[in-house]
């Protein structure tokens, strides 16, 4: 919706969410899939793997973290709302029209472009705020961030990290494989424009990629995709993490660094921290996992930096030139009304014989 340049009064944190507790697991997992005809026993297994870290996403308590974090470094009132699982954004929305919030920013918990990384926030704000009625105080969604220069940094601390884990004898000669969560190609597709991809998830995180590889001096790397789930035939972006680490063959060593995720939740833990290893050691491959940008400190100054654009007229930083990033901006031009519109809703959900899991 067009909005105002005006003062702001709140920070709302908007997230995907996650179970906290065994109880939580199946209720979360039928808000994820409502009203898209999917069958219990693909559930079944999913749930499975929730149970597998004791039922509980480490997604909010990473998001709660972050939110600590930004209170240390603003005097603006922080909330947290999540689009699948309690704090539900309908519910936090309302508590803001109750504590007189009149207009707030939204810092979602993705990087990038794309329907899920950030379409479908804007349907959450839209959903909230209509839930609340007149009373719902204006949503700000912040701009893309994949090329701010410290979620840049943290990145590429994160893959020095995981890198100085492996045996010394094969460290220098580790593969960086950056990784993402995959999505159907024709929502890739859909996002920007016709004549050069617009802010399409998949340009921007291989930007991301480059830009984190640039800081590490890096002359090779690979950008690939996990969590790939839907029909068989329905294509997805690939390489699968999986699929690629078997066509290494004589590297001795990988660091997987998940680019695309700004917090380890069950997708990244199962898919890295189980599949890919497994897969690596089954290879006789060393392997190192980076760990994601949020828990970084100078994630929590970028939040903040771009609060600052909106409320001290901070200038922007970005490190690509050629990469556009969207979202609402200083200038007050938010994401195009058709952006990033998938001909058809994607279905997060893992077929039978897939080990994935759903996000959160």
């Amino acid at each position: 919706m067009p909005f105002s340049q005006g003062p702001v009064d709140a920070l709302l944190v908007l997230s995907f969410g996650g179970p906290e507790g065994p109880d939580e697991v199946r209720p979360f997992l039928e808000n994820v899939v409502r009203g898209r005809g999917v069958p219990p026993e693909r559930l079944d297994a999913v749930e499975e793997h929730y149970r597998h870290f004791g039922g509980v996403s480490p997604l909010n308590a990473r998001n709660r973290d972050l939110i600590a974090a930004v209170r240390q470094r603003t005097d603006l009132p922080v909330y947290f709302g999540n689009r699948n699982w309690h704090p539900l954004a309908e519910d936090t929305v309302a508590q803001m029209a109750c504590d007189g919030v009149r207009r707030a920013l939204v810092f979602a918990t993705s990087a990038y472009g794309g329907y899920s990384a950030c379409r479908q926030y804007h349907e959450d704000i839209a959903r909230a705020r209509k839930a609340v009625g007149d009373r719902a105080p204006e949503l700000v969604r912040l701009r893309h961030f994949f090329d701010h220069p410290a979620f840049v940094a943290a990145n590429a601390d994160a893959v020095r990290a995981g890198r100085a884990t492996l045996p010394a004898a094969v460290r220098d000669r580790a593969r960086v494989v950056f990784t993402a969560h995959s999505v159907p190609t024709a929502a890739d597709a859909a996002a920007g424009t016709p004549s050069d991809g617009g802010h399409r998830y998949s340009r921007q995180v291989a930007e991301a990629a480059r830009l984190v590889a640039e800081e590490l001096g890096l002359s090779e790397w690979d950008v690939v995709w996990q969590s790939r789930s839907g029909p068989p035939q329905v294509p997805w972006l690939e390489p699968d993490i999986v699929d690629h680490l078997q066509t290494l063959v004589g590297v001795p060593a990988v660091v997987v660094a998940p680019v695309g995720f700004v917090s380890d939740h069950i997708e990244v833990i199962w898919d890295l921290d189980a599949e890919a290893r497994q897969c690596a050691e089954e290879l006789g491959m060393a392997f190192a996992r980076a760990a994601t940008a949020g828990p970084d400190p100078r994630f929590a100054d970028m939040v903040v930096e771009l609060v600052a654009e909106h409320t001290a007229a901070v200038a922007p930083r970005a490190l690509s030139a050629d990469v556009p990033s969207a979202g609402c901006t200083v200038n007050g031009l938010p994401c195009a009304a058709d952006c990033c519109t998938p001909t058809r809703r994607p279905t997060r959900v893992p077929r039978h014989r897939d080990r994935r899991a759903l996000p959160g």
